[in-house]
């Protein structure tokens, strides 16, 4: 930051007790400063709409709207915000999305406080940074690339989307799926939010008709 201004930061995250931590960690330091907080994407919003934060630390997971739409959205309204991820998802999908939102890092909440505060001092400079398992995603994802790439005239579900997909269409709830697949139902939410964007569709009414059409369930059950 120029002079001694201190870097304003917003937190959106739908823990208090994450938040609070958060807090404590970067007022320590000299150059930060707090200046919101946020327990929803829409609260986040509207937040750095009055308060102009320099930067804004979001969750992915948070209800009403999750963050690589708040991402998305705030950037769309304050464009000169630097947006850094921090979050316990490390899919791939969710990583390219927020990146792809317009988010400058992705930072997993296991990393240490040391690791949180060069993350914000690093994208609050215009870099990019990833956490370091997130990195190795994104890597072996464009090794595993094709050279020439097929065009797409369809959605492009992950391995991952189709597997909830697929749980969705058999009848399974939200808690049955997270727990099958070892993760939490609120990453289940956000990934069942994402395929309906995707596709375009509006019920689980349609996603069980989306899936029988295409082969990834049977109808003969």
């Amino acid at each position: 930051m120029e002079g001694d201004r201190k870097l304003r930061i917003l937190i959106a995250d739908d823990h208090k007790i994450v938040r609070e931590g958060l807090r404590m960690i970067l007022q320590r330091e000299n150059d930060m400063d707090v200046v919101a907080e946020a327990d929803t994407g829409l609260e986040a919003l509207s937040l750095a709409e009055k308060l102009l934060p320099d930067l804004a630390l979001i969750d992915v997971s948070m209800p009403e709207m999750n963050g690589i739409e708040t991402t998305q959205r705030l950037l769309e309204k304050l464009p000169q915000t630097f947006v850094l991820i921090l979050s316990m998802c490390a899919e791939k999908e969710f990583v390219v999305e927020a990146l792809s939102a317009g988010a400058k890092g992705y930072l997993l909440k296991d990393c240490a406080a040391t690791d949180l505060v060069v993350a914000i001092r690093n994208v609050a400079a215009g870099e990019i940074y990833l956490s370091q398992k997130v990195a190795a995603l994104i890597v072996k994802e464009y090794i595993q690339r094709p050279a020439e790439p097929c065009p797409q005239t369809a959605p492009v579900l992950s391995p991952r989307e189709k597997e909830v997909l697929q749980m969705i269409a058999d009848g399974k709830n939200t808690k049955e799926i997270a727990f099958s697949l070892n993760v939490s139902v609120k990453t289940i939410e956000t990934y069942r939010q994402h395929v309906m964007k995707k596709l375009n569709l509006y019920s689980v009414a349609d996603l069980v008709k989306y899936a029988i059409r295409e082969g990834l369930i049977s109808v003969d059950r």
